[in-house]
């Protein structure tokens, strides 16, 4: 992979998150899947960007029995 196809992946991720955030602060805490559905970008984006956010320490991550739960710190 190219340092531009590095940057532009990064940027990607970095863009969904954007979306995952505002997703989450219009709708509230979502699954995992149903954050997938509304964000509509590849799972894999998704969770990268699902990632970046809890690695900033602006989301929370809760197990609810099967389901994974995300919402806004």
């Amino acid at each position: 992979m190219s340092t531009a196809e590095t940057g532009s992946c990064i940027a990607q991720i970095g863009e969904t998150a954007g979306v995952v955030w505002r997703t989450l602060a219009e709708k509230g805490p979502l699954s995992l899947s149903k954050l997938v559905k509304a964000v509509g970008q590849p799972r894999d984006t998704v969770m990268q960007a699902v990632g970046w956010l809890a690695r900033e320490d602006k989301i929370i991550i809760a197990d609810e029995g099967r389901t994974r739960m995300v919402s806004l710190r």
